[in-house]
């Protein structure tokens, strides 16, 4: 790894947000590359990306450096795309929620129509509905304009008078905060209680 990659993941490890946005600059093109590979729809490859990202930053802690922080950052990417590519394909709802945690809910539900499935549905619904609207406005608005209305950046960008790079991080931390909620309640199982 690379001394400024491991002085930037050091940084990110202890809570400098800005060093994260650093690394992401640095790689959201190949990143994007990778998973271009898999995904035509250059929207989705862009909102792919930006999942691939927050995993990585969900992972950080986790990231030893006995690796390059690309190689690492690669397999999270190629990952990304798969996973989407095989929800795609049965027609599951792509989510931002971990891995782990859909995999744990998957197993549970082996029939698509029992009526435990039907619940759960429901309750993932109004914690996701309320985890979005616990977010700050601007990144209340930036995601559905992206996640619900569809809009492009661009368009985003004109809606709400501010650089596409703006949108971006919007997006970014609203996808991460609402990770984080719908993570703690996928644990508990409980409704979601009020932001930290």
């Amino acid at each position: 790894m690379s001394a400024a990659d491991g002085i930037l993941v050091e940084k990110a490890k202890k809570g400098d947000h800005k060093a994260f946005e650093v690394l992401v600059r640095k790689y959201q093109g190949r990143v994007a590359s990778v998973i271009a590979r898999t995904v035509s729809d250059r929207s989705r490859v862009q909102d792919l990306t930006q999942e691939a990202f927050i995993k990585a930053y969900r992972a950080l802690p986790g990231f030893r450096g006995e690796s390059a922080f690309y190689t690492w950052l690669y397999r999270i990417a190629v990952n990304t795309a798969k996973n989407w590519a095989l929800s795609a394909d049965r027609g599951v709802p792509i989510s931002d929620m971990a891995l782990e945690d859909a995999d744990r809910v998957a197993s549970q539900l082996h029939d698509h129509n029992t009526p435990e499935r039907h619940l759960l549905r429901g309750e993932l619904i109004a914690a996701l509905n309320e985890a979005i609207a616990g977010l700050a406005t601007v990144m209340r608005e930036a995601i559905e304009l992206r996640d619900i209305q569809g809009k492009s950046y661009e368009e985003i960008a004109a809606i709400m008078e501010c650089p596409i790079g703006t949108v971006r991080s919007r997006i970014f931390r609203g996808r991460q905060e609402i990770v984080d909620r719908m993570s703690g309640y996928m644990k508990s199982g409980q409704p979601l209680g009020p932001a930290p």
